[in-house]
C-alpha cells in the first residue's frame, strides 16, 4: 500500500505504487512494502521515537519482524518505509532530479533494507545492489552513492536500529 499524505510534484500513488512493485519483484522482496510520504515533522516524530535522534530524515524502514511468508499462504507484509517529502524535494532541487525520481530513489533504498541489506554493515554489498538496480529501473545516482561522494566515509554517522516500530519491527535509517 502507497499513502501519499504530502503531495508530490509529478508523482501519484499508483505511479509510486506500480514503481515499488516493480523495485520490490527487482530486489527480490518477498512480501509486501508499505510507503507513506508525509511531511518532516511526522517523520521527525518516528526517528525521534524509534531511533532516539531528534530530527527528520529522508527515509526509515521498518522491517516486519515476522517472517514473508507462511507455509502455503500468500506473502505476508516485508515492513514499512516511511519517506520525508520535504527533505526529497530538497535533495532533488539540489541533485538536479524530479521529485518523483526523488521519492523513487528513496523507496528503493527502503525497499533494499526491507530485504535485509545494511550499507553500515556490508562492506559495499547493499550500495553495489542499489546502484544495479536503480541503473535497471533508470533511476539517478542512487542514495549510499552520492552520500558516499558528497560524505567522506569518517564523517558519516553509524545508525542504530530500535525495536517497536508501527509494523513492530526495528528501524533504519535508510
Amino acid at each position: 500500500m502507497v499513502t501519499l499524505q504530502k503531495a508530490v510534484a509529478g508523482l501519484s500513488e499508483n505511479s509510486l505504487g506500480r514503481f515499488v512493485l516493480r523495485a520490490r519483484k527487482a530486489a527480490g522482496l518477498r512480501g509486501s512494502a508499505n510507503v507513506l510520504v508525509t511531511c518532516n515533522r511526522e517523520v521527525q516524530s518516528l526517528n525521534r521515537r524509534f531511533r532516539g535522534k531528534n530530527k527528520a530524515t529522508d527515509v526509515l524502514s521498518f522491517p516486519a519482524i515476522a517472517p514473508a511468508t507462511r507455509p502455503n499462504s500468500k506473502p505476508m507484509a516485508a515492513g514499512d518505509i516511511v519517506i520525508a517529502a520535504e527533505i526529497a524535494a530538497e535533495n532533488a532541487a539540489r541533485l538536479g532530479h524530479s521529485e518523483a525520481e526523488e521519492v523513487k530513489i528513496l523507496a528503493l533504498h527502503g525497499i533494499l533494507h526491507l530485504a535485509g541489506l545494511d550499507h553500515e554493515r556490508d562492506n559495499g554489498a547493499m550500495a553495489r545492489r542499489e546502484g544495479e538496480l536503480r541503473r535497471k529501473l533508470r533511476l539517478p545516482m542512487a542514495l549510499i552513492e552520492r552520500a558516499s561522494s558528497i560524505d567522506p566515509p569518517a564523517k558519516r554517522k553509524s545508525v542504530k536500529k530500535r525495536s517497536g516500530s508501527p509494523s513492530r519491527a526495528r528501524a533504519q535509517r535508510s
